[in-house]
C-alpha cells in the first residue's frame, strides 16, 4: 500500500486503543449500538452489511450512510509493590477519545431486482491501552518508560444479497482487512534493568461473512451470520537501544501472524405490536483458535539469538471462547421519530494467568440507547452505550505471565450517523 493510501486510511478510518474485549468491535453503526448490537435477526439498516449481509434485501432503493463513533475508555490499575522494594500503583489509562468512522452504501441491482449490492468501509476491530509510564515504574525497574498498545483494522467490504423467496434471503460480504499494530513497552535486558522497546507494523488479511434471513410472518424474523477466521501477517520494524551495547543493530524488521476470530451469531426479532420491535441475539467468538500467542519473527540475527531461546519474542494470551447475549428494543413514536434501548453481556476472553495491562480483558455489562429522526430522504441516527466493567484481582506470585494487582475498565461510546436515500 502506498504512503498516500496509508495516510488516507490512518486519518479517515483510525482505529486505536481500547475496544471492549478483544479484536472485535461490539457495535457497528449507531442504530445497532443503540439496540445493544442485537440486530442479526432484525437486519433492517445499512449496518446489516456487517452484522448479516442477507439483510441487504430488506432495504429499498439506493442509500448511502456514514457515521462517527467516539470511544472513551477509563482503565484503572492498583497494586502494592512496596513489600518487593517498589512503589504502590494507583493509576488510570490516559483520557483519550478514539474515533471509529464508517461509510456504507447499498443499491438494488438494475439487472435483477432480487439482487441488492452493498459496499462498506469501516473499522470492525481494535484493541489496546495507553498508560503513564511514570505511574508504572515498579513494573520497569524504577524507570519511567512508555506503555502503549494499539491494534486496529480497516475493512473494505463489498457485499451482495439475493432474495431466494418472498420470505428468505441469503448474503455474502467479502472482508479485506488492513491492520495496524503499534506497541511501546519496557524490555528487560538484565535482571531488573529495562530499556524502551517500540514497534510498528501493518498487514493485509481476507475473509468472508455469510448471512441468512427468514421472515416467519409479520411478527417474527430470524437471522444467522457466520464470519470466517481472518489471518493477517503483520510486517514492520522494532527498536531496542539496548542492542547497541552488544554491537548489534538497534532496529530489526519482523513478521508476526495475528488472527481475528471465527464469529457465529443467531438472532430473532419479534414485533408484538405495530410500533414495537424486540430483538435477541446470541453471538459466539472462537478466541481459542486465534488468540493463543503472538510470535514475532525478527530478521536481525542478534535479535533472534537473544530473544528466541528465552521466549521473549512471544506474547502469550491463551484466550478462551466467549459468547455474548444481546437484547434490544425499538419503538416507533411516529413516522419521524424512533427510540431504542438495549443491553448485552460481554465476557472477558482473557484468563487470569496471562492478564496484561497492554491487552486488557474485562467482563462487561453494557447498557445502550439511541434514536432516529427521518426527514423525507434524510435520516439522522444516534446511539450511546456504557460498558460497566467487573474488577479483576490477579494475585501476586501466582502466574508467571500475568501482571498482578486489581484491574478494571469502564467505557463510554457514542455514535452519530447521517444517511441519504437517493431514490
Amino acid at each position: 500500500m502506498s504512503k498516500v493510501i496509508r495516510l488516507f486510511v490512518v486519518f479517515l478510518f483510525l482505529s486505536t486503543s481500547v475496544w471492549a474485549n478483544g479484536l472485535s468491535l461490539n457495535s457497528i453503526g449507531p442504530r445497532a449500538l443503540g439496540m445493544g448490537g442485537a440486530v442479526v435477526g432484525l437486519a433492517n439498516d445499512y449496518s446489516t452489511l456487517y452484522w448479516n449481509p442477507a439483510g441487504l434485501r430488506n432495504l429499498e432503493g439506493v442509500f448511502i450512510g456514514g457515521y462517527f463513533t467516539g470511544i472513551m475508555p477509563t482503565g484503572t490499575y492498583q497494586a502494592d509493590f512496596t513489600p518487593f522494594g517498589g512503589e504502590a500503583i494507583d493509576t488510570e489509562t490516559k483520557s483519550n477519545m478514539y474515533p471509529s468512522p464508517g461509510l456504507i452504501g447499498h443499491w438494488v441491482c438494475m439487472l435483477n431486482d432480487k439482487l441488492t449490492i452493498g459496499l462498506g468501509a469501516y473499522v470492525p476491530a481494535g484493541l489496546g491501552a495507553e498508560w503513564d509510564g511514570t505511574d508504572l515504574r515498579s513494573l520497569s525497574g524504577g524507570t519511567s518508560l512508555n506503555w502503549m498498545s494499539k491494534i486496529g483494522v480497516v475493512n473494505i467490504s463489498p457485499a451482495v444479497s439475493y432474495q431466494v423467496s418472498e420470505s428468505f434471503s441469503v448474503g455474502l460480504a467479502v472482508n479485506v482487512f488492513y491492520a495496524l499494530f503499534d506497541l511501546d513497552r519496557p524490555a528487560e535486558v538484565a535482571p531488573n534493568t529495562f530499556a524502551q522497546y517500540s514497534e510498528s507494523s501493518t498487514g493485509f488479511g481476507y475473509g468472508v461473512t455469510l448471512g441468512a434471513h427468514y421472515k416467519v410472518n409479520d411478527m417474527i424474523q430470524l437471522g444467522a451470520s457466520f464470519r470466517t477466521k481472518t489471518d493477517v501477517t503483520m510486517s514492520g520494524s522494532g527498536e531496542n537501544p539496548a542492542f547497541a551495547s552488544m554491537g548489534a543493530p538497534t532496529k530489526s524488521d519482523f513478521d508476526r501472524d495475528v488472527s481475528w476470530p471465527l464469529w457465529v451469531a443467531g438472532g430473532v426479532a419479534v414485533k408484538p405490536v405495530d410500533n414495537l420491535t424486540l430483538t435477541f441475539d446470541v453471538q459466539y467468538s472462537q478466541w481459542s483458535a486465534s488468540e493463543t500467542e503472538f510470535v514475532t519473527e525478527y530478521k536481525e540475527a542478534a535479535w533472534k539469538q537473544a530473544l528466541e531461546p528465552t521466549g521473549d519474542n512471544k506474547f502469550v494470551l491463551n484466550w478462551k471462547d466467549a459468547t455474548q447475549l444481546r437484547l434490544g428494543a425499538e419503538y416507533r413514536i411516529n413516522d419521524m421519530a424512533t427510540i431504542r434501548g438495549g443491553f448485552y453481556t460481554d465476557p472477558a476472553p482473557g484468563p487470569d494467568e496471562t492478564y496484561n495491562i497492554l491487552f486488557p480483558s474485562i467482563d462487561y455489562n453494557a447498557f445502550t440507547g439511541g434514536f432516529s429522526l427521518n426527514f423525507d430522504n434524510l435520516v439522522v441516527d444516534a446511539g450511546a452505550e456504557y460498558l460497566l466493567g467487573s474488577e479483576r484481582d490477579i494475585p501476586f506470585g501466582t502466574y508467571a505471565d500475568a501482571v498482578p494487582g486489581k484491574h478494571n475498565m469502564n467505557i463510554f461510546a457514542f455514535s452519530i450517523g447521517l444517511g441519504y436515500r437517493i431514490r
